[in-house]
């Protein structure tokens, strides 16, 4: 059993991404009951939707699930105080500091990853005391570094620099992707686009249809000036294209973007106004599928490649 299931207790080390508007308890525990780790996406719930997803969750499975929840929230310490008193053993924290929450979490018993796009902040999550990293690379869906690095470029950088179990992130969909990020240091995968397309995810029929349709090229980083997304390209992301060409305003960015439009296109299904997060793997992603049928496909193929390295190259 390798670092990430026995920090885990999970039988794959499998990372379901905890995805605004696309991952509630359906899809986390589908996940977890398949042997990988199911998140629940907290970015996109109030406090009481947050609460009742955790209760469904552990309904929904024996198994190990936890909740990702991006530390900028308006309500995070709502969240965090849902979090402990549902006794919930596993949080993934993003965009923010993880020394805010880390240690408080900690003190509770709760095993603490953050994700990260770059090693300045994974060396600030060693020293702030996590369980894990999440190092993401350029390619993931949703906010992305300012850096643009790539997960091939990433991992081993983050892999030199630090201790920790790393989990890689960004360009993940197939068990071929899992075998070389982990050649590259990594000790487990978060795949996030791969699982928006399945029957459990909360996500709009009509997202998922887009990313089954999607092409090579079809999504965009977009909104740097404000933070960093990749979207796949509709009506709305070719206006903001648009805007950033003509050189806008982080005010004209902002007003464009406006309120609830990533709930508009991912859960509502307004394929041409909505923002809609997904990665570049999304143009090798063919069909939807249940999520045990993606963990098994991942680890058939995983073991698959593992064996065809045996003595390729003697």
């Amino acid at each position: 059993m390798h670092k990430i299931q026995r920090l885990f207790n999970i039988q794959y080390p499998i990372i379901q991404a905890g995805m605004i508007w696309c991952s509630g308890w359906e899809l986390a525990s589908a996940v977890s009951n398949a042997g990988g780790l199911g998140l629940i996406g907290s970015g996109s719930m109030y406090p009481d939707i947050l609460k009742d997803q955790i209760q469904k969750c552990k309904k929904a499975t024996s198994q190990p699930f936890g909740v990702n929840v991006p530390l900028l929230y308006p309500n995070i310490e709502e969240h965090i105080k849902i979090l402990i008193d549902e006794k919930v053993k596993i949080v993934f924290t993003s965009a923010g500091n993880p020394k805010t929450w880390t240690s408080h979490l900690k003190q509770h018993g709760i095993t603490v990853v953050h994700v990260v796009s770059n090693v300045k902040f994974a060396l600030k999550c060693q020293e702030a005391g996590v369980d894990a990293v999440v190092a993401e690379g350029f390619e993931a869906g949703g906010h992305n570094g300012r850096e643009e690095t790539t997960t091939l470029v990433l991992i081993p950088e983050v892999r030199k620099a630090i201790t920790l179990p790393l989990i890689a992130a960004g360009g993940i969909s197939s068990g071929m992707a899992m075998a070389a990020v982990f050649a590259l240091g990594a000790d487990g995968a978060q795949i996030g686009s791969r699982f928006v397309a399945t029957h459990e995810s909360s996500a709009h029929i009509n997202f998922k249809n887009a990313i089954v349709n999607a092409k090579e090229g079809d999504t965009r980083l977009s909104l740097k000036q404000l933070t960093p997304v990749r979207l796949l390209k509709n009506s709305f992301a070719d206006k903001v294209n648009e805007l950033e060409k003509n050189g806008a305003t982080t005010d004209e960015l902002s007003n464009l973007l406006g309120r609830g439009r990533a709930k508009k296109g991912m859960f509502e299904g307004d394929m041409e106004q909505g923002e809609l997060e997904i990665g570049q793997v999304s143009s090798g992603i063919t069909k939807i599928q249940s999520a045990k049928e993606v963990v098994d496909e991942l680890i058939a193929e995983y073991n698959s490649v593992i064996k065809s390295f045996e003595n390729k190259f003697l």
